[in-house]
Protein backbone atom coordinates (compact mmCIF):
# COMPACT_ATOMS: atom_id res chain seq x y z
CA UNK A 1 0.00 0.00 0.00
CA UNK A 2 1.51 3.21 -1.09
CA UNK A 3 1.99 6.24 1.22
CA UNK A 4 -0.70 8.08 -0.08
CA UNK A 5 -3.17 5.27 0.56
CA UNK A 6 -2.35 4.54 3.70
CA UNK A 7 -2.55 9.11 4.49
CA UNK A 8 -5.87 9.41 2.16
CA UNK A 9 -8.59 11.72 4.03
CA UNK A 10 -6.53 12.05 6.97
CA UNK A 11 -5.71 15.69 8.24
CA UNK A 12 -2.26 17.57 7.75
CA UNK A 13 -1.37 17.73 10.59
CA UNK A 14 -2.06 14.25 11.10
CA UNK A 15 -0.39 13.15 7.92
CA UNK A 16 2.86 14.90 8.97
CA UNK A 17 2.81 13.55 12.35
CA UNK A 18 2.46 9.97 10.35
CA UNK A 19 5.42 11.11 8.41
CA UNK A 20 7.56 11.76 12.01
CA UNK A 21 6.75 8.22 12.75
CA UNK A 22 8.54 6.65 9.97
CA UNK A 23 12.00 8.61 11.85
CA UNK A 24 10.90 7.47 15.06
CA UNK A 25 7.64 8.49 17.27
CA UNK A 26 5.86 7.05 20.11
CA UNK A 27 5.64 3.62 18.62
CA UNK A 28 9.08 3.22 18.58
CA UNK A 29 9.55 2.42 21.83
CA UNK A 30 12.76 -0.45 22.19
CA UNK A 31 10.29 -3.38 23.72
CA UNK A 32 8.87 -2.73 20.08
CA UNK A 33 11.76 -2.31 17.74
CA UNK A 34 12.31 -3.45 14.26
CA UNK A 35 13.61 -2.18 11.40
CA UNK A 36 11.61 0.66 10.61
CA UNK A 37 11.48 -0.08 6.88
CA UNK A 38 10.99 -3.67 7.04
CA UNK A 39 7.84 -3.35 9.80
CA UNK A 40 6.17 -0.91 7.39
CA UNK A 41 7.03 -2.47 4.31
CA UNK A 42 5.72 -5.93 5.72
CA UNK A 43 2.32 -3.70 7.01
CA UNK A 44 1.89 -2.46 3.20
CA UNK A 45 1.48 -5.72 1.86
CA UNK A 46 -1.05 -8.17 1.81
CA UNK A 47 -3.01 -8.79 4.92
CA UNK A 48 -2.58 -12.53 4.46
CA UNK A 49 0.91 -12.41 4.06
CA UNK A 50 1.28 -10.79 7.67
CA UNK A 51 -0.87 -13.36 9.37
CA UNK A 52 -3.99 -11.80 9.13
CA UNK A 53 -6.98 -12.83 6.45
CA UNK A 54 -7.85 -11.15 4.52
CA UNK A 55 -10.49 -9.12 5.72
CA UNK A 56 -14.52 -10.14 4.43
CA UNK A 57 -17.53 -7.83 3.97
CA UNK A 58 -20.18 -8.40 6.59
CA UNK A 59 -23.58 -6.45 7.52
CA UNK A 60 -24.92 -3.68 5.88
CA UNK A 61 -21.80 -1.68 5.15
CA UNK A 62 -22.86 1.29 7.71
CA UNK A 63 -19.82 2.18 10.15
CA UNK A 64 -21.89 2.91 12.87
CA UNK A 65 -23.98 -0.65 12.76
CA UNK A 66 -20.41 -2.05 14.20
CA UNK A 67 -21.60 -5.99 15.02
CA UNK A 68 -21.12 -8.70 12.68
CA UNK A 69 -22.01 -12.26 12.79
CA UNK A 70 -19.99 -13.79 15.68
CA UNK A 71 -18.46 -17.52 14.06
CA UNK A 72 -16.49 -17.91 17.53
CA UNK A 73 -18.48 -20.84 18.00
CA UNK A 74 -17.67 -22.75 14.86
CA UNK A 75 -14.57 -21.14 14.36
CA UNK A 76 -11.85 -21.46 17.32
CA UNK A 77 -9.74 -18.90 16.44
CA UNK A 78 -8.53 -15.15 17.14
CA UNK A 79 -6.87 -12.98 15.12
CA UNK A 80 -4.66 -10.84 17.27
CA UNK A 81 -2.56 -7.44 16.21
CA UNK A 82 0.05 -5.68 18.85
CA UNK A 83 3.01 -4.28 18.68
CA UNK A 84 6.41 -5.43 18.23
CA UNK A 85 8.11 -7.31 21.10
CA UNK A 86 4.66 -6.63 23.23
CA UNK A 87 4.48 -9.54 24.49
CA UNK A 88 6.01 -12.65 26.44
CA UNK A 89 8.63 -14.81 24.32
CA UNK A 90 10.67 -18.17 24.68
CA UNK A 91 14.33 -17.22 24.99
CA UNK A 92 15.22 -20.39 23.04
CA UNK A 93 12.39 -20.17 20.46
CA UNK A 94 10.94 -16.87 19.59
CA UNK A 95 7.70 -17.63 17.63
CA UNK A 96 6.57 -19.19 20.99
CA UNK A 97 4.76 -16.78 22.96
CA UNK A 98 4.01 -18.40 26.37
CA UNK A 99 1.07 -16.61 27.36
CA UNK A 100 -0.98 -16.57 24.04
CA UNK A 101 0.19 -20.10 24.10
CA UNK A 102 -1.37 -20.38 27.57
CA UNK A 103 -4.56 -19.74 26.29
CA UNK A 104 -4.81 -21.68 23.45
CA UNK A 105 -3.93 -24.49 26.03
CA UNK A 106 -7.10 -23.19 28.64
CA UNK A 107 -9.66 -22.59 25.75
CA UNK A 108 -9.06 -24.58 22.84
CA UNK A 109 -9.09 -21.10 20.68
CA UNK A 110 -5.94 -20.50 18.18
CA UNK A 111 -4.33 -17.31 18.44
CA UNK A 112 -2.79 -15.96 15.04
CA UNK A 113 -0.63 -13.48 16.39
CA UNK A 114 0.76 -10.29 14.51
CA UNK A 115 3.20 -7.58 14.95
CA UNK A 116 1.84 -5.28 12.40
CA UNK A 117 0.74 -2.23 14.77
CA UNK A 118 3.81 -0.37 13.94
CA UNK A 119 2.83 3.91 14.63
CA UNK A 120 -1.42 4.69 15.88
CA UNK A 121 -1.35 7.16 13.11
CA UNK A 122 0.05 4.32 10.16
CA UNK A 123 -2.59 1.62 11.51
CA UNK A 124 -5.16 3.91 11.89
CA UNK A 125 -4.17 5.00 7.68
CA UNK A 126 -3.89 0.71 6.91
CA UNK A 127 -7.32 0.02 8.62
CA UNK A 128 -9.32 3.31 7.93
CA UNK A 129 -10.61 2.59 4.70
CA UNK A 130 -12.02 -1.15 5.40
CA UNK A 131 -13.67 0.20 8.55
CA UNK A 132 -15.39 2.81 7.06
CA UNK A 133 -16.64 0.92 4.25
CA UNK A 134 -18.36 -1.34 7.11
CA UNK A 135 -16.19 -4.53 6.56
CA UNK A 136 -14.14 -6.81 8.18
CA UNK A 137 -10.43 -5.55 8.91
CA UNK A 138 -9.14 -9.12 9.60
CA UNK A 139 -8.03 -8.45 12.76
CA UNK A 140 -10.45 -9.41 16.16
CA UNK A 141 -8.33 -7.67 18.54
CA UNK A 142 -6.03 -4.81 18.31
CA UNK A 143 -3.83 -3.03 20.76
CA UNK A 144 -3.77 0.98 20.69
CA UNK A 145 -2.55 3.63 22.43
CA UNK A 146 -5.06 5.26 24.84
CA UNK A 147 -5.92 8.71 21.63
CA UNK A 148 -6.00 6.15 18.90
CA UNK A 149 -8.36 4.09 21.13
CA UNK A 150 -10.58 7.06 21.79
CA UNK A 151 -11.13 8.15 18.12
CA UNK A 152 -11.84 4.13 16.93
CA UNK A 153 -14.66 4.25 19.97
CA UNK A 154 -15.64 7.79 18.49
CA UNK A 155 -16.22 6.81 14.91
CA UNK A 156 -18.40 3.99 15.88
CA UNK A 157 -15.46 1.43 15.02
CA UNK A 158 -15.01 -0.93 18.35
CA UNK A 159 -17.55 -2.81 19.57
CA UNK A 160 -18.69 -2.64 23.06
CA UNK A 161 -17.64 -5.55 24.98
CA UNK A 162 -19.93 -8.39 26.36
CA UNK A 163 -19.91 -8.02 29.94
CA UNK A 164 -20.24 -12.06 30.53
CA UNK A 165 -17.23 -12.64 28.79
CA UNK A 166 -14.72 -10.20 30.43
CA UNK A 167 -15.75 -10.84 34.28
CA UNK A 168 -12.33 -11.31 35.54
CA UNK A 169 -11.48 -8.08 33.77
CA UNK A 170 -14.15 -6.26 35.18
CA UNK A 171 -13.32 -7.72 39.08
CA UNK A 172 -9.12 -7.40 38.62
CA UNK A 173 -8.58 -4.00 36.62
CA UNK A 174 -7.22 -1.57 39.37
CA UNK A 175 -9.06 1.38 40.25
CA UNK A 176 -6.94 4.01 38.82
CA UNK A 177 -7.32 2.39 35.08
CA UNK A 178 -11.19 1.59 35.50
CA UNK A 179 -12.39 5.19 34.20
CA UNK A 180 -10.80 7.24 31.10
CA UNK A 181 -12.51 10.12 29.90
CA UNK A 182 -12.57 8.35 26.25
CA UNK A 183 -13.95 5.02 28.23
CA UNK A 184 -15.98 5.54 31.24
CA UNK A 185 -16.34 2.19 32.35
CA UNK A 186 -13.98 0.22 30.33
CA UNK A 187 -17.11 -0.50 28.21
CA UNK A 188 -15.29 -0.87 24.95
CA UNK A 189 -11.50 -1.76 26.10
CA UNK A 190 -8.77 -2.84 28.58
CA UNK A 191 -5.31 -1.74 29.49
CA UNK A 192 -2.86 -4.04 27.48
CA UNK A 193 0.47 -2.01 29.29
CA UNK A 194 0.69 1.50 31.07
CA UNK A 195 3.29 3.63 30.03
CA UNK A 196 5.24 6.45 31.70
CA UNK A 197 7.02 9.42 30.55
CA UNK A 198 9.74 10.87 33.30
CA UNK A 199 13.04 12.40 32.69
CA UNK A 200 16.36 10.95 32.43
CA UNK A 201 20.17 12.10 32.53
CA UNK A 202 23.85 10.44 32.25
CA UNK A 203 25.25 11.38 35.29
CA UNK A 204 28.63 10.74 33.53
CA UNK A 205 27.59 13.06 31.02
CA UNK A 206 26.26 15.51 33.47
CA UNK A 207 29.29 14.87 35.71
CA UNK A 208 27.44 13.99 38.60
CA UNK A 209 24.85 16.56 38.63
CA UNK A 210 21.27 15.58 39.14
CA UNK A 211 18.58 16.38 36.61
CA UNK A 212 15.19 16.11 38.47
CA UNK A 213 12.65 18.78 36.02
CA UNK A 214 11.65 19.57 32.88
CA UNK A 215 12.77 23.18 34.06
CA UNK A 216 15.90 22.31 34.31
CA UNK A 217 16.03 20.86 30.53
CA UNK A 218 14.77 23.67 29.37
CA UNK A 219 16.89 26.46 31.38
CA UNK A 220 20.06 24.58 32.51
CA UNK A 221 22.99 26.41 30.49
CA UNK A 222 24.78 23.65 31.61
CA UNK A 223 22.64 21.39 28.96
CA UNK A 224 22.31 23.70 26.40
CA UNK A 225 22.23 21.25 23.16
CA UNK A 226 22.33 18.34 25.08
CA UNK A 227 18.95 17.70 25.70
CA UNK A 228 15.72 15.78 23.87
CA UNK A 229 12.19 15.91 23.63
CA UNK A 230 9.88 13.49 22.93
CA UNK A 231 8.16 13.58 19.02
CA UNK A 232 4.93 12.30 20.85
CA UNK A 233 3.18 15.54 21.08
CA UNK A 234 1.37 14.52 24.48
CA UNK A 235 4.39 13.31 26.26
CA UNK A 236 6.58 16.35 25.80
CA UNK A 237 3.65 19.05 25.68
CA UNK A 238 2.06 17.28 29.32
CA UNK A 239 5.49 17.12 30.80
CA UNK A 240 5.96 20.84 30.01
CA UNK A 241 1.89 21.70 31.40
CA UNK A 242 2.84 20.01 34.69
CA UNK A 243 6.01 21.76 35.19
CA UNK A 244 4.22 25.22 34.11
CA UNK A 245 1.46 24.03 37.23
CA UNK A 246 -1.31 23.27 35.03
CA UNK A 247 -3.20 19.54 34.53
CA UNK A 248 -2.55 17.87 31.18
CA UNK A 249 -6.15 16.63 32.39
CA UNK A 250 -7.61 20.33 31.94
CA UNK A 251 -5.54 22.29 30.27
CA UNK A 252 -7.12 25.37 27.93
CA UNK A 253 -5.89 26.22 24.42
CA UNK A 254 -4.08 28.91 25.82
CA UNK A 255 -2.36 26.93 28.36
CA UNK A 256 -1.78 24.36 25.38
CA UNK A 257 0.00 27.99 23.34
CA UNK A 258 1.97 29.09 26.79
CA UNK A 259 3.67 25.10 26.48
CA UNK A 260 4.54 25.30 23.02
CA UNK A 261 5.75 29.00 23.33
CA UNK A 262 7.71 27.54 26.29
CA UNK A 263 9.20 24.73 23.95
CA UNK A 264 9.67 27.24 21.31
CA UNK A 265 12.38 29.39 23.35
CA UNK A 266 14.59 26.17 24.09
CA UNK A 267 14.58 25.10 20.62
CA UNK A 268 15.30 28.44 18.98
CA UNK A 269 18.05 29.29 22.30
CA UNK A 270 19.49 26.12 20.55
CA UNK A 271 18.79 24.66 24.17
CA UNK A 272 16.82 20.98 23.21
CA UNK A 273 19.06 19.11 20.69
CA UNK A 274 15.89 17.55 18.88
CA UNK A 275 12.45 15.60 19.11
CA UNK A 276 12.88 12.26 19.43
CA UNK A 277 11.40 8.96 19.29
CA UNK A 278 13.09 6.09 20.96
CA UNK A 279 16.33 6.95 19.31
CA UNK A 280 17.36 8.97 22.33
CA UNK A 281 18.36 5.52 24.03
CA UNK A 282 21.40 5.07 21.91
CA UNK A 283 22.83 9.16 22.83
CA UNK A 284 22.12 8.59 26.61
CA UNK A 285 23.57 5.82 26.77
CA UNK A 286 26.53 7.14 25.14
CA UNK A 287 26.76 10.45 26.71
CA UNK A 288 25.83 12.57 23.40
CA UNK A 289 23.01 13.97 25.49
CA UNK A 290 22.78 14.59 29.17
CA UNK A 291 19.61 14.28 29.83
CA UNK A 292 16.40 13.90 28.34
CA UNK A 293 12.23 13.23 28.32
CA UNK A 294 11.93 9.53 28.29
CA UNK A 295 9.42 6.36 28.47
CA UNK A 296 10.17 4.20 31.47
CA UNK A 297 10.00 0.51 29.71
CA UNK A 298 13.16 1.84 27.49
CA UNK A 299 14.49 2.98 30.94
CA UNK A 300 14.58 -0.41 32.07
CA UNK A 301 16.64 -1.95 29.69
CA UNK A 302 19.18 1.13 28.95
CA UNK A 303 19.74 1.01 32.72
CA UNK A 304 20.58 -2.86 32.72
CA UNK A 305 23.30 -2.17 30.09
CA UNK A 306 24.49 1.34 31.48
CA UNK A 307 24.38 1.97 35.58
CA UNK A 308 25.48 5.61 34.39
CA UNK A 309 21.81 6.41 33.53
CA UNK A 310 19.16 7.26 36.29
CA UNK A 311 15.67 8.49 35.77
CA UNK A 312 13.75 10.79 38.03
CA UNK A 313 9.56 11.38 39.05
CA UNK A 314 9.39 15.20 38.79
CA UNK A 315 8.05 16.30 41.95
CA UNK A 316 5.55 18.21 39.14
CA UNK A 317 4.17 14.54 38.23
CA UNK A 318 4.82 12.78 35.61
CA UNK A 319 2.58 12.19 32.21
CA UNK A 320 1.16 8.22 31.89
CA UNK A 321 -0.83 6.45 29.34
CA UNK A 322 -2.31 3.30 28.10
CA UNK A 323 -1.78 1.11 25.20
CA UNK A 324 -5.65 -0.62 24.75
CA UNK A 325 -7.26 -4.28 23.27
CA UNK A 326 -10.45 -3.20 21.15
CA UNK A 327 -12.93 -5.41 19.48
CA UNK A 328 -12.71 -3.53 15.84
CA UNK A 329 -15.95 -2.92 14.19
CA UNK A 330 -16.69 -6.07 12.31
CA UNK A 331 -14.62 -8.59 13.63
CA UNK A 332 -15.87 -12.09 12.78
CA UNK A 333 -14.63 -13.60 16.47
CA UNK A 334 -15.52 -11.48 18.88
CA UNK A 335 -16.37 -13.82 22.05
CA UNK A 336 -13.42 -15.37 21.63
CA UNK A 337 -11.51 -11.52 21.55
CA UNK A 338 -13.31 -11.41 24.65
CA UNK A 339 -12.30 -14.36 26.10
CA UNK A 340 -8.08 -13.18 25.53
CA UNK A 341 -9.06 -9.94 27.01
CA UNK A 342 -10.24 -12.09 30.12
CA UNK A 343 -7.44 -14.24 30.16
CA UNK A 344 -4.61 -11.60 30.76
CA UNK A 345 -6.59 -10.23 33.42
CA UNK A 346 -5.83 -13.24 35.81
CA UNK A 347 -2.87 -12.30 38.19
CA UNK A 348 -0.39 -14.89 37.28
CA UNK A 349 -0.78 -14.55 33.26
CA UNK A 350 -0.48 -10.76 33.84
CA UNK A 351 2.99 -11.18 35.48
CA UNK A 352 4.21 -13.46 33.02
CA UNK A 353 3.08 -10.88 30.77
CA UNK A 354 5.07 -7.80 32.58
CA UNK A 355 8.03 -10.30 33.14
CA UNK A 356 8.62 -10.36 29.66
CA UNK A 357 7.73 -6.75 28.61
CA UNK A 358 8.83 -4.47 31.54
CA UNK A 359 5.61 -1.94 31.20
CA UNK A 360 3.24 -1.27 33.85
CA UNK A 361 0.35 -3.80 34.38
CA UNK A 362 -3.49 -2.34 35.20
CA UNK A 363 -4.24 -6.09 36.86
CA UNK A 364 -4.65 -6.32 40.41
CA UNK A 365 -3.07 -9.08 42.37
CA UNK A 366 -0.32 -8.99 39.60
CA UNK A 367 2.45 -7.66 42.03
CA UNK A 368 2.15 -10.13 44.29
CA UNK A 369 3.01 -12.68 41.67
CA UNK A 370 5.50 -10.87 40.18
CA UNK A 371 7.23 -10.73 43.20
CA UNK A 372 7.81 -14.34 43.04
CA UNK A 373 8.17 -15.22 39.52
CA UNK A 374 11.08 -12.11 39.27
CA UNK A 375 11.53 -10.25 42.18
CA UNK A 376 13.78 -7.58 40.34
CA UNK A 377 11.17 -6.84 38.61
CA UNK A 378 8.25 -6.29 41.09
CA UNK A 379 11.14 -3.93 42.87
CA UNK A 380 10.92 -1.85 39.78
CA UNK A 381 8.55 1.20 40.40
CA UNK A 382 8.89 1.99 36.50
CA UNK A 383 7.18 -1.77 36.85
CA UNK A 384 5.57 -1.20 39.84
CA UNK A 385 4.66 2.28 40.82
CA UNK A 386 5.06 2.99 44.14
CA UNK A 387 1.69 4.45 45.83
CA UNK A 388 4.45 7.75 45.93
CA UNK A 389 4.54 7.80 42.37
CA UNK A 390 1.17 6.77 41.58
CA UNK A 391 -0.11 10.18 43.11
CA UNK A 392 2.00 11.87 40.68
CA UNK A 393 0.85 10.66 37.28
CA UNK A 394 -1.47 12.64 35.04
CA UNK A 395 -3.29 11.71 31.89
CA UNK A 396 -3.38 14.15 28.78
CA UNK A 397 -7.42 14.67 28.09
CA UNK A 398 -8.87 13.74 25.22
CA UNK A 399 -8.74 16.32 22.59
CA UNK A 400 -12.07 16.96 20.13
CA UNK A 401 -11.31 16.67 16.23
CA UNK A 402 -10.90 20.44 15.80
CA UNK A 403 -8.17 20.24 19.19
CA UNK A 404 -6.39 17.64 17.87
CA UNK A 405 -5.95 18.59 14.05
CA UNK A 406 -4.78 22.29 15.53
CA UNK A 407 -2.71 20.66 18.26
CA UNK A 408 -0.95 18.64 15.50
CA UNK A 409 -0.28 21.22 13.36
CA UNK A 410 1.45 23.55 16.11
CA UNK A 411 3.34 20.73 17.58
CA UNK A 412 4.36 19.93 14.22
CA UNK A 413 5.38 23.10 13.06
CA UNK A 414 7.40 23.39 16.91
CA UNK A 415 9.45 20.15 15.84
CA UNK A 416 10.13 21.08 12.42
CA UNK A 417 7.94 18.31 11.35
Amino acid sequence: MAFNELTDGLSEPVRKAWERSLTGGRAALSRRTLLRAAALTAGAGSLAACGIPAARTAGTGDSTANAAKDLSDSEKEVNFSNWPLYVDTDEKDKEKHGTLDAFTAASGIKVRYTEDVNDNVEFFGKVKPQLAAGQDTGRDLVVLTDWMAARLIRLGWAQKLNPANVTTAITNVESRFRAPDWDPGRLYSYPWAGIQTVVAYNKKATKGKEVTSIAQLLDDPDLKGRVTFLSEMRDSIGMTLLDMGKNPAKFTADDYDAAIARLQKAVDSKQIRRFTGNDYGQELSSGDIAACVAWGGDLIQLRADNPDIEFVIPEKGFVTSTDNMLVPAKAQHKTNAEKLIDFYYQPEIAAQLVAGIGFVSAVTGMKEELATLAPDSAANPLVVPTPEMAAKAHVFRTLTETEESSFEEKFSKLIGA
